[in-house]
């Protein structure tokens, strides 16, 4: 436990931080599991539109600095090439 008043104050900042940082994560995570499905389904709009949401979590997160930007680019481009591959008939 701490004891002095700034470390005590760094705790709040880190415990609220963190609970921040959660929000951002998990939107993102989940936005990504969500257009996999629709990837994996093929429907073409639903894919289309799921992974625009997944790309503007991603970018969220990455400009709080939740995740790194390679991380997200790296992430999106996955779901890019998902979508580029239902889109030009699954080959």
């Amino acid at each position: 436990m701490a004891n002095l008043k700034s470390a005590i104050k760094r705790n709040r900042q880190n415990e609220k931080r963190r609970l921040q940082n959660r929000q951002y994560r998990g939107g993102a995570r989940s936005a990504v599991k969500k257009a996999n499905l629709a990837l994996e389904s093929g429907d073409l709009e639903a894919a289309r539109a799921a992974t625009a949401d997944a790309a503007s979590a991603l970018d969220t997160a990455s400009s709080k600095g939740v995740i790194h930007k390679n991380n997200a680019g790296r992430r999106k481009g996955a779901l890019m090439a998902k979508l580029a591959q239902l889109e030009s008939g699954g080959k």
